[in-house]
């Protein structure tokens, strides 16, 4: 009886048992992973992201606050397996626990992937990996800018076999960090300056040597790539890593395994530029001999010809042709002349036996008004007393008229 009133005067209130449970909890279970399917995931206005956690036996309620869910690399879905990384806190107004996840992560691909994923599919949608955007590289660069480590063994490899190939070519190297945090702001901001330089090269290269995943994430920042895909120049990705290809790879006009394979697809090889010049050397002159072959057996058939032979046989044909002309000529000449002669005279007669001078030899006169020349034709004309000239076929009368006498 006692010990039970002792009990009973002892006795907890629900918020000191909770209280009580949530310290236990909170300080037992402030650090531990948990793996399980996500379920019932929930976006309220606030930012925060309410989730399950459960397997096959027992389902756990958890939270991903606002701060941290803004930083996450992916879209946590229902079905998702995750690892999540964080401590149990206790909600006194429900009396329920729950996970507060701090980090989080798919298992079997990681975040780094599934981040790489989603921004790969975000920048191809925009056409920053199209076929088409990708441009050749010259032929004969005389300048190339590297954006690398200068301490780096990418540089060196780079450089040897470019001295190997084309020894005539210039390399600027532009200095940047290729791992670490800051990176991805220097490679881009190299790429800028050798796209502002004077004298810009005629290839730039990007890259660095091998690494892990977590080495290369710069060369997968989304301000490389877009630096890359922005660029004048035509840009070769030469990240040191044959398995994984960045996203750099995709936004170059080239892309090269290694630093060293770069160099050999910038520069040509000193000896085939030789050995090409010497063989086309070979062609020209194997075309120009069998030109002045074909040449010399055209003028030696020419040579036969009957032209060269008998050079004079033409002209003198053209000349006795010319002569035959003339003769011909003068001969119608001669017989137009005659026949235009005829025709006149033709025409001369005809004109004699109409002249009024012919009339008059044949004894007939003409009779005009003296004083305006009119011809007299009727006898209405003139007047006694009016003066009147008679042509004859010689001379002329003037006489006077006395009487008019009609018939």
């Amino acid at each position: 009886m006692a010990s039970s009133e002792l009990t009973q005067s002892s006795a907890l209130s629900v918020s000191q048992l909770t209280l009580l449970i949530k310290e236990t909890l909170e300080n037992g279970f402030d650090a531990l992973w948990v793996r399980g399917e996500v379920s019932n995931v929930s976006r309220p206005r606030s930012g925060h992201i309410y989730l399950s956690l459960k397997d096959e036996g027992a389902q756990i309620s958890a939270v991903i606050w606002r701060g941290v869910a803004q930083r996450l690399p992916f879209e946590v879905k229902d079905g998702m397996e995750v690892l999540c990384g964080g401590g149990i806190d206790v909600y006194p107004p429900h009396g329920k626990y729950q996970l507060v996840v701090r980090a989080i992560e798919p298992c079997g691909v990681g975040a780094l992937q599934l981040a790489l994923k989603r921004l790969y599919e975000r920048l191809a949608a925009q056409g920053l990996f199209a076929a088409e955007r990708k441009r050749p590289l010259p032929p004969f660069p005389r300048r190339v800018a590297f954006v690398t480590s200068p301490t780096g063994a990418a540089i060196r490899d780079f450089l040897e076999v470019a001295r190997r190939r084309w020894p005539r070519g210039e390399v600027l190297i532009i200095p940047a960090r290729v791992q670490g945090a800051g990176a991805a702001e220097e490679i881009a901001a190299g790429i800028a300056m050798a796209n502002c330089l004077p004298t810009p090269p005629d290839v730039l290269v990007v890259g660095r040597g091998g690494g892990s995943l977590e080495d290369l994430w710069c060369f997968n920042e989304e301000i490389v790539v877009r630096a890359i895909a922005a660029s004048k120049i035509p840009v070769v990705s030469a990240v040191g890593h044959e398995i994984d290809v960045t996203l750099s790879d995709l936004a170059a006009d080239v892309r090269a395994l290694t630093p060293s394979e770069a160099a050999e697809r910038i520069f040509p090889s000193t000896e085939e530029v030789r050995a090409a010049v010497e063989s086309v050397g070979r062609r020209m002159a194997s075309l120009m001999s069998a030109r002045l072959e074909a040449a010399r057996m055209r003028l030696s058939t020419l040579v036969q010809h009957r032209a060269f032979r008998r050079p004079f046989e033409a002209v003198q044909d053209r000349g006795r042709e010319v002569d035959d002309l003339d003769a011909r000529l003068l001969r119608s000449v001669r017989r137009r002349r005659t026949q235009s002669y005829d025709a006149l005279q033709a025409v001369a007669l005809r004109l004699e036996s109409l002249s009024p001078l012919a009339v008059f030899a044949r004894g007939y006169s003409q009779t005009t008004r003296h004083d305006n020349g009119q011809i007299v034709q009727q006898f209405s004309q003139v007047q006694p007393g009016d003066q009147i000239a008679t042509r004859l076929a010689q001379g002329r009368l003037i006489s006077r008229v006395e009487e008019i006498h009609a018939e």
